[in-house]
């Protein structure tokens, strides 16, 4: 019989990454009944509930018998007001002599009916976890959590750092357009993501990409039919070998991150859109960190107010000034929003904190959907064939809407430059004219934009059905598993 193997997974403490990291695993060991996994989970040092939650239900309810969760000693605390990349690094680091003992005691255990360490499994940001696998003799691969096109721009600007000595953080605030080999059109700088254009942030992530490189391959939670031009592009032979395996998506993520509390408005939206026209309402909601301040609060009412569309609005609480957290729910959305305005728009919208953001995409009525544009939901809307209205905020999510709404017309925008730095601050207020604007536009109803968009979640599907895109590339990866 063959011998059973295990991987271990590392990925990063976002909920985002989280996720996708179990769903992963998951996906893995229904496709072969000799793998085990081992989720190393790391704790945030500030309080994040949806995050806190959710590892509680995997504790309580394990995604498979052959999937273990290890949850890591929390770190000394760590000071929540250095740099984003400082923190990372330092909280990242600071895991190595945990993931190293907790590794020590899988392997300390093996017998013949223990798996073999096949290999390690981490996430983009965690690749200082290369030299415990190698001390363990084990080979790495990385699963990254976000599109082709991005994974193509770090290797691209890394090699022009390393051999031309060109820094990217020259492009801030340039007009300048880029080519890139990932991308059939030119990428603006304006859209480059914010810590590629901080000198710091730059040699950090671009560091990380260097990295990657050492790996044996990376599952990539992308799928051909979407990203064939940046994954052709890649396939060069001068980087690991990269398995598309996607869309990897938590299609119950909402049952499992909510409480009782969460349960109940669960079920009161659920039952508000239940009696709303199909494909009426647009939904807005900006991910597990996105949040706004009072001025653009109001534009966004006046915005959707003046559109005269029905609405679901996620609005969140910003964490206090120049502290990373995440955001709340308000006590009163009455404080911030404009006089009257719940009153006004009482007929035909409904403002909420924390979303199920799963069932609503789900839900028949919704036509459009205002996103951050961060990669999971990204997938979760073209999975339900939602039409996304483009809103980045931070990380990577300028690239990825400028990909969606020019490079695959699969979504329209709003405003492709706003950004707000690591802690929710934003020097530019997105204008209620631009808003009402790009709503209008995303729910125009039988558009181009429309059925590009259902194609796209046909072919969504289709990639993971036996013989499909992904399900192929994610037998090759296993198959280098069970050499």
């Amino acid at each position: 019989m063959e011998k059973a193997s295990e991987l271990v997974f590392i990925p990063s403490a976002g909920m985002g990454h989280l996720v996708s990291a179990v769903e992963m695993a998951r996906l893995l060991v229904a496709r072969h009944d000799r793998l085990f996994i081992t989720v190393f989970i790391m704790k945030l040092p500030f309080d994040s509930k949806g995050t806190e939650s959710y590892i509680a239900s995997l504790e309580a309810s394990p995604v498979s018998p052959r999937v273990n969760f290890i949850t890591l000693p929390k770190v000394p605390t760590i000071d929540k007001h250095m740099s984003p990349n400082s923190f990372r690094n330092q909280f990242i680091e600071s895991h190595k002599t945990h993931v190293k003992n907790a590794v020590a005691e899988l392997t300390e255990s093996e017998s013949d009916s223990r798996p073999r360490l096949a290999g390690f499994i981490i996430d983009m940001f965690c690749t200082t976890m290369i030299d415990v696998a190698d001390e363990f003799g084990v080979p790495t691969y990385m699963f990254f959590t976000s599109p082709a096109a991005f994974l193509g721009l770090l290797f691209n600007l890394q090699r022009i750092r390393d051999v031309y000595n060109k820094e990217v953080s020259d492009f801030k605030d340039s007009d300048a357009e880029l080519a890139l080999p990932t991308f059939v059109n030119s990428v603006p700088a304006k859209v480059l993501p914010s810590v590629l254009l901080d000198k710091d942030g730059a040699k950090a992530i671009l560091g990380y990409a260097k990295r990657f490189r050492e790996t044996k391959g990376i599952l990539v939670n992308t799928f051909m039919e979407l990203e064939s031009h940046a994954l052709d592009s890649l396939s060069d032979g001068e980087i690991p070998p990269l398995y598309p395996v996607g869309p990897i998506l938590n299609l119950k993520s909402d049952d499992s991150q909510s409480g009782s509390e969460q349960a109940q408005q669960k079920s009161d939206v659920l039952e508000w859109l239940d009696d709303q026209p199909p494909s009426s309402v647009v939904f807005l909601c900006f991910g597990s960190m996105g949040s706004f301040g009072e001025d653009q609060v109001r534009e966004i009412a006046w915005g959707l107010e003046r559109s005269g569309l029905r609405f679901l609005w996620s609005l969140r609480q910003s964490p206090p000034k120049e502290t990373v957290a995440s955001p709340s729910d308000y006590s009163d959305p009455k404080a911030v929003l404009p006089e009257g305005f719940l009153d006004r728009t009482v007929g035909i919208g409904k403002v909420i904190g924390w979303a199920p953001q799963v069932a609503i995409l789900a839900h028949p009525a919704i036509g459009g959907f205002v996103s951050h544009c961060g990669w999971n939901s990204t997938l979760e809307s073209l999975w339900f064939g939602v039409p996304v209205a483009t809103w980045p905020m931070y990380a990577e999510q300028q690239l990825n809407a400028f990909e969606l709404v020019r490079e695959l017309g699969l979504a329209v925008e709003i405003n492709m430059e706003y950004r707000r730095d690591f802690y929710g601050e934003s020097p530019k207020v997105v204008k209620a004219e631009e808003i009402e604007r790009g709503i209008r536009e995303v729910m125009v109803q039988d558009s181009d934009l429309r059925k590009r968009v259902k194609e796209m979640s046909e072919k969504s599907k289709k990639a993971l059905m036996d013989g499909g895109s992904s399900h192929s590339s994610l037998g090759h990866f296993l198959d280098q598993i069970f050499l």
